[in-house]
């Protein structure tokens, strides 16, 4: 029977921890014991020069008594191992549990309800003359909370159950005869546990299935049990044949209970791959295996006796590589000879494909179904980047290292390429269809879209310091990481000569998003002018504790505009912006000059994002007098992420927000804050502050208001203009002085508008 949140919460763990400490004993003296027979009676008896059948019969006694002395000292090591780690797991589940249900929820106003089979659920009690309407803010955090106490039980269920199934096997079931499996820790059990189910590979029954991927579950972080859970499965080869086979086994036909399994059973084994193969790990594999996955690349991995068509080694191990946080000295020389691979022959993996015709789309080696079909590899290897942060730096940043066909090192050869950056960003570079549908249908229009978007989730990773999908939202930058977003700047702007490939503008998007703050200190350098002016001073230090850097005037300027004229890359964008003007604005009350010269600064950006979508739309529009009634049904639309979105759409995490998702449409995003405070202080300042303009001047968005706008432009000068106010008067500015600053900020505003005219005329 499952463990219950009941039995978590109530359970007295002292009982076994006493248990522990009572076994510690047993093990000592038994150690004692097992030493003195060994040294004492053993040694005796083996010295002894005795003679006879009572002598033989003496000295066998003897011997067998030393061994099952020992053997009852190494059975009450392992269970007394086996005891302390369940223990100091569970001690550790327990609090962190009654945290979640002490603490955090009465201060969510939320109760939680045991419903049985290892389940909870949290709901609002009704409060008398309560509406019962809570926000979604609201019903999030419930939801997460619930989520996260269910994955506490289900994990002090997995431990419950492992445990016992590990102190059965070192007991043996025979109380005369002592000296069975032996374990040095309780991940040693799960691992063993874990080979034994890997072994019926896809003749596991479903519930067989589901404890595989409990155990892989809860240890897959953990580089002791991951890395001997792939010792286990043999080596690189019977890794791939495994999970090749069960990914076919969970894709194939329409089992939807099968393919769920299969997912998870993707994830877990990608993230304890990336545990097992990180050197800096006490424990890990051997280097060699990078260098065998290499060999095997290549070669055809027979997963069926007698098919004719068998994936290639990178086509399996792509659906590893697509979870986990990899080290560098591991996946990057994959990376690389896969993209050289690549160079040579675009369709090389591709053609080795089945041909299904469009049908059992997920069918293959990527059960997930995100970010293509799964048989390219390097559509699969960008997605590890994307999951890899210090990785996918390394990988943009340093010298191609050129490979032959068997993954060695040429020592001699050329890649034809400086970087991997410049050879991916390439105009001309070729995209497999990573994709099984046919190829006349509807869906076929985008099979080019998976390696465009890979990418443009490895560039986040790289950019950012922090996994693409990262939940929550985070911010390691460095040196590193903004040379490759000025890269990435100098390559995506508005004049461009070719621009980017629709799949991966939403990155982009987010990238500017974690630059904002870059992006508005470079835009203050009319002339030349920022340094003289002291706009390091005006900027302050980045939220991340590190110095500002300038992307240019120009190339900040034609970034935004060719981001910002896409309907999520605006809104994006813009959020951004709106949450980094009021953060600015924040740390500035004690300095109005400061204050000032950020507010029109920040008013220009404002001027230069809804310019540029403006354009967007009337471009949209100008051929078609029959959609010209829809104008403004658009316009509301690409501004309805706009104030009142925003408020509900921010969480404070140190000195960086997360923004989103909101209204469906973007997604959750990093945006550094300029602040000298940390941690909750920052958080406390944010919210009685920075966001009070918001929530003071929240509006909707239906069609009266729409019509009350009227356009865009008023949208957005209400956007450029609110948090000034604030500004002012939380500075204790007089009605005369802000008579005079209205027109002002209105200037500057519009000053950003203006260079947005140049792009208009170029288009």
């Amino acid at each position: 029977m499952a463990l219950t949140y009941t039995d978590l919460v109530e359970v007295d763990l002292g009982k076994l921890g006493t248990a522990v400490s009572d076994w510690k004993k047993s093990v000592d003296a038994l150690k004692t014991a097992a030493d003195n027979a060994a040294k004492g009676m053993r040694a005796k008896s083996d010295a002894a020069r005795w003679a006879g059948a009572n002598a033989s019969v003496t000295r066998e006694f003897v011997t067998k008594t030393t061994k099952e002395i020992a053997d009852l000292h190494a059975e009450a090591d392992s269970i007394h191992k086996l005891l302390l780690d369940g223990h100091t797991e569970l001690v550790a589940l327990q609090k962190n549990m009654r945290t979640a249900v002490q603490q955090d929820a009465p201060n969510l106003g939320i109760r939680v309800e045991d419903i049985g089979e290892g389940k909870v659920r949290c709901f609002f009690p009704h409060v008398r003359g309560d509406t019962d309407e809570r926000t979604q803010d609201q019903l999030d955090a419930k939801q997460e909370l619930e989520d996260r106490i269910n994955r506490m039980v289900a994990h002090a269920s997995e431990i419950d159950a492992s445990l016992a199934r590990a102190l059965a096997k070192s007991h043996g079931g025979d109380k005369h005869n002592a000296g069975h499996r032996s374990y040095e820790s309780l991940d040693d059990a799960q691992a063993e546990r874990a080979a034994e189910l890997a072994k019926l590979g896809p003749e596991m029954s479903d519930k067989q299935y589901m404890e595989l991927n409990s155990i892989l579950r809860f240890n897959a972080r953990d580089a002791d049990f991951s890395t001997d859970f792939y010792q286990s499965l043999g080596g690189p080869k019977e890794t791939l044949e495994f999970y090749g086979r069960m990914s076919l086994d969970g894709t194939v036909g329409d089992n939807k209970e099968r393919l769920a399994l299969s997912r998870q059973l993707q994830r877990n084994m990608g993230l304890a791959l990336a545990s097992a193969t990180d050197p800096d790990n006490k424990s890990h594999l051997p280097a060699s295996w990078s260098a065998e996955f290499r060999k095997l690349g290549t070669q055809p991995i027979q997963l069926e006796p007698g098919s004719p068509n068998s994936p290639y080694g990178y086509q399996v191990l792509g659906g590893l590589l697509r979870y986990g946080n990899y080290d560098a000295r591991f996946i990057n020389p994959i990376a690389e000879h896969v993209v050289q691979l690549h160079k040579k022959d675009p369709y090389r993996f591709m053609d080795n494909k089945p041909m299904l015709g469009g049908a059992d789309l997920d069918y293959g080696f990527n059960p997930s179904g995100k970010t293509g079909a799964g048989y390219d590899p390097l559509t699969s290897v960008l997605e590890g980047l994307g999951h890899s942060p210090e990785a996918a730096k390394r990988f943009f940043t340093d010298p191609p290292t050129a490979y032959n066909e068997d993954g060695t090192v040429d020592k001699n050869g050329t890649v034809g390429f400086e970087s991997y950056f410049d050879e991916l960003n390439k105009k001309d570079f070729t995209w497999a269809p990573d994709s099984l549908v046919h190829p006349g249908s509807d869906e076929a229009k985008h099979v080019r879209d998976m390696g465009p978007d890979a990418l443009g989730h490895a560039l986040e990773s790289a950019t950012t310091g922090a996994a693409w999908d990262a939940d929550p939202p985070a911010l390691h930058r460095d040196e590193e990481s903004w040379k490759i977003m000025d890269q990435v700047i100098d390559r995506y702007n508005a004049t461009s000569a070719d621009g980017p490939h629709e799949a991966i503008k939403d990155s982009l998007a987010r990238m500017g998003a974690a630059y904002i703050d870059d992006l508005n200190y470079s835009t203050y350098n009319f002339g030349g002018s920022g340094d003289a002016l002291g706009r390091g001073e005006i900027f302050g230090a980045a939220g991340d504790g590190r110095e500002h850097r300038d992307f240019g005037e120009t190339a900040a300027r034609n970034f935004m505009m060719l981001v910002g004229r896409d309907e999520e890359g605006y809104q994006t964008l813009s959020a951004a912006q709106q949450v980094y003007t009021a953060s600015g604005l924040t740390a500035h009350e004690d300095d109005k000059g400061s204050g000032l010269a950020f507010a029109h600064n920040a008013s220009k950006v404002h001027g230069i994002l809804d310019a540029t979508r403006e354009l967007e739309i009337r471009t949209e529009f100008k051929d078609d007098e029959d959609q010209r009634n829809l104008e403004l049904e658009k316009q509301g639309e690409w501004r309805k992420f706009g104030v009142s979105s925003s408020v509900a759409a921010v969480v404070g995490v140190g000195s960086v927000v997360v923004l989103g998702p909101a209204a469906g449409v973007v997604a959750a995003t990093a945006v550094p804050l300029l602040m000298e405070t940390a941690g909750e202080s920052a958080n406390t300042a944010y919210g009685n502050h920075t966001l009070q303009y918001l929530k003071d001047n929240e509006y909707n968005n239906d069609p009266e208001a729409l019509a009350a706008t009227q356009t865009v432009r008023e949208i957005g000068e209400r956007g450029a203009w609110v948090p000034v106010q604030n500004y002012g008067q939380t500075v204790g500015m007089s009605q005369d002085d802000m008579r005079e600053l209205q027109p002002l900020i209105a200037g500057s505003y519009y000053d950003g508008r203006a260079l947005v005219g140049d792009l208009e005329k170029v288009g």
